[in-house]
């Protein structure tokens, strides 16, 4: 099966991960996609595949004769599909010879991907480009990294010429919500090193990642007729409002880039009597992360001693670190990826990621793990996009950080 055919499958599948449900995994699709992927390797010929109960999926390619005392190495992707969008129903469509220009994705409600907005997109002219139908998103993150994963096993398994250790397959569920490497079997995976396939454009090699946080926030007001409020009345929406003004309005992630940081509010719902915040915090810098903690929390402190104690529940929760302190010691991992891609004419491109990855969590458990690209672009919303050509040379690059050397 060629990668692109397995992408295309991946991607029937509806994996979007709940934050709001303590289940693991958090939907029932990602255990779904994992019996398919069980079913898949377990034809193929990978070693010990299987699903365990809470939805981790593993299999081993065994090494070739003679080289069973190399170190084992991992490859990791995640089934799950981020909230931010739907990823149920999900309509690809393959964009043949793209010619550079605006991409109508959705004629019926003239949803537009353009250049002008997304300048990546020149960059693959001539090439064949995986879209949405513009009312999902399309699940390349991380279905194309499972692709490209699966679709390198299956080169290992068919010419055994190639010489490699034994190799190790994950498949995460729940990555979207900051729980992919919960429950994660380190040991039992038994690699010496691991790489994330869950990156963006051709070429990517990330071992620096964001220090991430969850902030929930929970306001409690007092209700009571607008006829007879004064002196009264707390109304929780408008405590909301003024805990969001406090919020330093440039450190946003529209305003931010590179090793910049920020504060984003991605939910909130209430009423005058209750209302909820969900906001991420991130920040490359230890004590910058630091930093924003402390000042959140003095930001809940203010508005209870304005509005009385217990008007604002703030609870800080940290997700993951910058995997960079536990990567860089092991100079030799990142070096084979960097030969890997240079074997096939690709540049390597090392940029900081603005999120996270399992990889992040797995390098705190004693898996060093940086990420690889997927050919994957716009990755949670409406316009995400994969290049098949990417995709196809990512395999080849895969195969090459397997063989032995």
């Amino acid at each position: 099966m060629q990668v692109l055919d397995r992408f295309l499958h991946y991607v029937s599948f509806d994996t979007e991960s709940n934050e709001r449900c303590a289940d693991c995994p958090s939907t029932p699709g990602q255990k779904a996609l994992g019996a398919e992927l069980v079913r898949e390797m377990q034809s193929m010929g990978v070693s010990g595949a299987y699903m365990d109960d809470n939805g981790y999926v593993y299999g081993w390619v065994e090494a070739t004769p003679g080289c069973e005392s190399l170190p084992c190495i991992g490859f990791i992707a995640h089934m799950d599909t981020a909230t931010a969008l739907s990823g149920a129903n999900i309509k690809p469509r393959v964009v043949r010879d793209y010619d550079g220009q605006d991409i109508l994705l959705n004629e019926e409600k003239n949803i537009v991907m353009r250049p002008a907005e997304f300048p990546h997109l020149l960059g693959y002219k001539g090439c064949d480009l995986v879209v949405t139908d513009g009312t999902t998103l399309l699940g390349g993150d991380d279905k194309a990294g499972i692709a490209e994963i699966l679709t390198m096993a299956q080169e290992l398994l068919e010419h055994p010429e190639i010489p490699h250790g034994r190799i190790a397959l994950g498949f995460t569920p729940d990555e979207e919500i900051g729980r992919g490497a919960d429950r994660f079997d380190v040991k039992g995976f038994g690699a010496a090193f691991a790489y994330t396939v869950d990156g963006g454009g051709l070429g990517e090699l990330e071992y620096e990642n964001f220090n991430a946080a969850a902030a929930h926030v929970q306001i409690h007001g007092i209700s009571i007729h607008p006829g007879d409020a004064k002196g009264k009345m707390k109304n929780s929406l408008l405590i909301a409002g003024e805990f969001q003004s406090m919020m330093p309005p440039l450190e946003i992630p529209a305003n931010t880039q590179g090793y910049e940081g920020f504060y984003h509010l991605q939910y909130v719902e209430g009423s005058e009597e209750n209302t909820v915040m969900d906001y991420i915090i991130r920040d490359h810098d230890m004590e910058k992360f630091t930093a924003r903690k402390a000042y959140i929390q003095r930001v809940a402190d203010y508005l209870n001693a304005k509005y009385g104690s217990g008007t604002v529940e703030l609870t800080v929760t940290d997700s993951y670190y910058n995997m960079k302190e536990k990567v860089l010691p092991h100079t030799d991992i990142l070096d084979r990826a960097r030969a890997a891609y240079a074997s096939l004419g690709i540049e390597t491109v090392t940029v900081p990621i603005r999120g996270g990855t399992d990889g992040a969590r797995l390098s705190f458990m004693g898996l060093p793990c940086p990420n690889l690209s997927t050919g994957g672009h716009n990755g949670h919303g409406r316009f995400e996009y994969v290049c098949v050509q990417a995709m196809e040379k990512m395999v080849q690059v895969l195969v090459q950080i397997a063989a032995a050397r």
